[in-house]
């Protein structure tokens, strides 16, 4: 198990920022961290790396304990926190050299070499940092990240920033990094979790709400499936609307309806006895699955805080 994440607490003040959350992650996974801002994501990803100290629980990176051997667990980590630190006046390669260096690395001109090539840095290395576009810092930052070959990856906000372009890019990097590496990263583009991971984990006010793959999630395991029914005919409104098991109706276009509910096939069937009953036409009926947006929303805006999501 690459990180052990149990019963983390972290405190300022009156606010609970981390509010006892367990959870790890294995060798080969690409783990989405979601949540609002001010949810407790980066908090959680400095305490696991070793740059910010818990005030309960423990954590493990790669079998050993953080909180015995900073330095020991920081040497199997690469992270790359949400606020970028470079320095501007360096050149591209000077600043990889001078990480090298941080971590002791004996053949730096390969370890730059290969960081700069997985990251696409190739046109931009001999440019001052501070030349750079934003695109191409947050580039820099993920090559130091990944300079030392370690062998779990912390990146919060690893695409800000960049084009659409560049963040399919770095996607397609951080997919393949993942082959071999653990991967634990926040985002707030959801369709790039959606591109990248098959586990998500989703923190509110301090608390993990879900940790489960992304197709059960997807899939209603929050208790909010989607019916999407369309007739030949208007039918009245109160006849959707009595419908048992229906959370929301919304009526997209004329003769179209969304439902959410949590029993899909409950109003699948009272649609078909309904329209039986009324000889009224159904031109199609079926369950979609939700967007990880949908399912963000939900677990972030109805869920009280300490509550967790079924798994």
């Amino acid at each position: 198990m690459s990180i052990a994440v149990n019963n983390l607490t972290k405190i300022y003040g009156a606010q609970k920022a981390v509010n006892g959350i367990s959870f790890s992650v294995n060798k080969g996974e690409i783990v989405g961290f979601l949540g609002p801002n001010g949810a407790g994501k980066s908090t959680t990803m400095k305490i696991i790396t070793g740059y910010l100290a818990a005030d309960g629980g423990t954590i493990q990176v790669c079998g050993i304990t953080v909180e015995e051997n900073n330095n020991e667990t920081k040497k199997k980590i690469g992270y790359l926190p949400e606020a970028n630190p470079l320095y501007y006046d360096m050149y591209v390669k000077e600043y990889l050299e001078f990480i090298a260096g941080i971590h002791h690395i004996a053949d730096k001109k390969q370890a730059i070499t290969r960081a700069i090539e997985k990251v696409g840095l190739q046109i931009e290395a001999a440019k001052k940092i501070g030349q750079l576009s934003k695109g191409y810092k947050q580039r820099v930052g993920l090559a130091a990240a990944l300079i030392h070959n370690p062998d779990v990856l912390i990146l919060d906000e690893p695409t800000s920033g960049l084009d659409p372009n560049q963040i399919v890019e770095i996607r397609e990097v951080i997919k393949e990094l993942g082959k071999e590496k653990t991967v634990l990263f926040s985002s707030h583009i959801m369709q790039e979790v959606e591109a990248i991971c098959d586990r998500v984990i989703i923190i509110n006010k301090g608390t993990i709400v879900a940790d489960d793959t992304l197709s059960n999630l997807q899939n209603g395991k929050t208790g909010n499936h989607v019916v999407m029914v369309q007739f030949k005919e208007a039918v009245p409104v109160e006849a959707i609307k009595n419908l048992q098991d229906v959370s929301s109706a919304e009526q997209p276009e004329n003769k179209s309806w969304k439902l959410k509910t949590g029993n899909p096939e409950s109003v699948r069937k009272q649609l078909l006895e309904l329209s039986l009953k009324n000889n009224w036409n159904i031109v199609s009926l079926q369950s979609e699955s939700n967007s990880l947006e949908e399912v963000f929303r939900t677990l972030t805006t109805n869920v009280p805080a300490g509550a967790k999501a079924d798994n």
